[in-house]
């Protein structure tokens, strides 16, 4: 019979493990280098034992494994990017949550030509060491009051001056070491020509 600990695990139970070891630098249990070598551990973890083994030092962190204690997500985008790079652009689908999973890589999501099923988008940042650009629509509105910052940076470009601007995207989750920047597009018309920065050109009549 095999035992708990050799059973295997899934990607949910994984990103649950990740989420906890980004608890435990909240509460200033780990350090950066700690938070990033478990991480790695954790996302390549096969076996329960493999994956309990990044938190049996951290008090009052608990994974209890896959028999319902891990929650289905709905309407749910994740993107993990370690030392590499993730891109969503042109038309596609925006779900109501995107978690965003970066671990020296590079992650850009242009949202400006994107299908909203929903008025608020939550995106929920885990970055170390790693870049996050999003571009975002003109008329839409911006909370980045529950990122939580150490040693990096969140840049703010957008210059929105409405709160209640659609779709709304909610930031929350940490930078470790690294940068988000959200910006809005700017746009400049050469007789038929539109010219859009960040890059992209158009024809119009």
């Amino acid at each position: 019979m095999v035992s708990d600990r050799d059973l295997r695990v899934s990607d949910a139970e994984r990103e649950h493990v990740a989420a906890l070891l980004q608890k435990a630098v909240g509460h200033g249990l780990l350090d950066l280098d700690e938070f990033t070598a478990r991480t790695d551990l954790a996302l390549a973890a096969r076996t329960r034992g493999e994956l309990n083994r990044v938190l049996t030092d951290l008090p009052g962190l608990v994974h209890h494994g896959a028999n319902g204690t891990v929650p289905a997500r709905r309407d749910r985008l994740v993107l993990r990017t370690l030392m590499g790079s993730s891109k969503r652009d042109g038309r596609w689908r925006v779900p109501h949550e995107i978690l965003v999973r970066n671990q020296m890589g590079s992650t850009d999501l242009d949202f400006t030509e994107a299908e909203f099923g929903h008025a608020e988008v939550r995106i929920e940042l885990s970055v170390a060491a790693g870049s996050v650009r999003l571009l975002v629509p003109a008329h839409a509105s911006l909370s980045t009051s529950d990122v939580k910052v150490l040693a990096g940076s969140l840049t703010d470009r957008t210059e929105f001056e409405r709160a209640s601007g659609r779709p709304r995207f909610v930031l929350s989750g940490s930078v470790f070491a690294g940068s988000v920047e959200i910006r809005t597009p700017r746009y400049f018309r050469f007789g038929r020509v539109q010219v859009r920065v960040p890059w992209r050109v158009t024809w119009g009549s």
